[in-house]
């Protein structure tokens, strides 16, 4: 009896210490209790920022999140947002797939809620349709033991997240809709203004990032009002709203959100939102069913690129650019042989009269310029247009970069590849087999992202000079690859014949 009532006591104590040692945050809404990683680093996952936009408050503005008592736990992810299965590079660590997704995670290597450290907040990318901020590339613990308080956030994805409708325009004190992800996103910045301090952050100096999608979303919160007074730098990796992608305007979303609610067999808001969330991912299923950022006149406005021009974007810090090979040349040869002749071809059929100045902008190698040109269509131009304009109008620093650097055994810099280099997580991906030279290019991204986040500059000890970019031709930027190197811009002829064709 003595022995098992030792074990008992024994076994209580051992309870007692692991309760103990779990980190512990005060949040406005209530006690949350973290996980202590092994790197030192405090880690808070599956924190809600807003109420579940479920049933009645499907397709409304994010709603304050309730309250609670007691001690909540923070030590899993919560689930990602609905999504389909549309990207085989996406791996997720989230409790399953919910409409009520609406939580952060938070990594923080402050030891006391007294040290005031800069802030990352990272939006995931997926064409604004899939990812989770659960994704082990995402993952904040390597930035936070750089001393950055370090964020994923959710956000609603395709048709909960942006759909227009006019009945949803009609029901709106803002006469807008869509845009629903957007306003997440900013409710997400607004808790960590309130909230961050807690877990040793300092509100005042709040940094958003994101690729892809998540990179078009830092250039919207940029503009968003809603956000307005929440950022002190901006990083983008990859895209921005200022290009071909630029958003509908709201009456267009409408058409395409009423043409979705047909074919959904859902001939009124009130039956849309009677449909549950697996019978609205499924009907997304159908073709043309893609649903993206708005020009809603609330959330955006007006016009990015009129906005941007007119300096009324945040007037922050911005690190931005893009990989060389974003999209494959096949884009624009198809299956022929990259030759002049077929690349001439496929010009005329692009550009018609307009094929010898795209000649003229994208020449030398074949296939080389019709993958520089996929790109740019795809997604350079629309980076290097949010970097002039911002050079242009904000009196703030601007630092542009070049990523070329392919994974082990691949062809090419493909789009996104760059993201676990930044945020030194080669690690978590064990698809490929890292090198040093890997490694030694993670360490020098991830310092000069941790560097510009902490100063809004990524210039530091024991790291090539990354100059200023400046707007129009010629500019300076950092070529990321083994080794890296600051370069002057040799590309400007490509983005002159892209603001010729882009449509704002």
């Amino acid at each position: 009896m003595k022995k098992a009532g030792l074990l008992l006591v024994s076994s209580s104590l051992l309870a007692l210490s692991a309760h103990a040692a779990a980190p512990r945050a005060t949040t406005a809404n209530g006690i949350v209790d973290g996980v202590q990683e092994t790197s030192g680093v405090k880690s808070f996952k599956g924190i809600p920022f807003a109420a579940p936009p479920v049933g009645a408050l499907r397709w409304k503005a994010p709603q304050a999140a309730a309250s609670w008592k007691g001690v909540r736990k923070a030590d899993h992810f919560a689930a990602r947002c609905m999504q389909l299965p549309l990207f085989d590079d996406m791996v997720f660590r989230s409790d399953g797939v919910s409409e009520d997704c609406l939580y952060l995670n938070v990594w923080t290597p402050a030891r006391s809620d007294k040290e005031k450290l800069p802030v990352l907040v990272y939006f995931y990318g997926g064409g604004f349709a899939a990812g989770d901020g659960s994704e082990p590339r995402y993952d904040g613990e390597s930035m936070a033991s750089k001393g950055i308080v370090t964020l994923t956030v959710n956000y609603r994805l395709n048709v909960f997240g942006f759909l227009a409708h006019p009945e949803l325009t009609k029901e709106s004190p803002n006469r807008a809709s869509g845009n629903y992800g957007l306003m997440d996103q900013a409710a997400a910045l607004q808790w960590v203004r309130k909230n961050i301090a807690a877990f040793g952050g300092d509100p005042a100096r709040v940094t958003i990032a994101g690729e892809s999608a998540g990179s078009f979303s830092v250039s919207a919160q940029m503009i968003n009002p809603q956000a307005k007074g929440l950022i002190a730098g901006a990083i983008g990796e990859s895209g921005s709203l200022l290009g071909h992608m630029a958003p509908a305007p709201l009456n267009v979303g409408e058409q395409i959100g009423a043409g979705f609610a047909r074919s959904a067999g859902a001939s009124t808001l009130a039956a849309l939102r009677a449909l549950t969330a697996q019978q609205l991912l499924d009907a997304t299923k159908k073709p043309g069913a893609w649903f993206s950022a708005i020009q809603d006149g609330y959330v955006i406005p007006r016009s990015p690129v009129a906005m941007y021009a007119a300096g009324e974007q945040a007037r922050v810090p911005l690190l931005a650019g893009w990989n060389a090979y974003e999209d494959h040349y096949r884009q624009i040869l198809g299956n022929n042989a990259p030759t002049a002749e077929n690349f001439s071809a496929a010009l005329k059929k692009l550009y018609g009269d307009q094929a010898g100045a795209a000649q003229l902008a994208y020449s030398g190698d074949v296939q080389q310029a019709a993958t520089e040109l996929a790109s740019d269509r795809f997604i350079g131009f629309g980076t290097w247009k949010w970097i002039d304009s911002h050079a242009r109008s904000s009196g703030k620093p601007v630092y542009r970069y070049y990523y070329t650097r392919p994974r082990p055994g691949q062809e090419g810099a493909n789009h996104s590849v760059e993201i676990e280099y930044a945020m030194g997580n080669l690690a978590t991906n064990k698809v490929y087999a890292w090198t040093d030279n890997d490694r030694a290019l993670s360490n020098q991204m991830q310092g000069y992202f941790a560097n510009f986040i902490k100063t809004g500059n990524p210039n530091g000890a024991g790291l090539p000079e990354w100059p200023q970019a400046s707007a129009g031709g010629a500019s300076r930027l950092m070529k990321l690859d083994v080794p890296s190197a600051a370069i002057t811009a040799t590309d400007d002829a490509h983005y002159k014949f892209q603001e010729t064709q882009v449509k704002n």
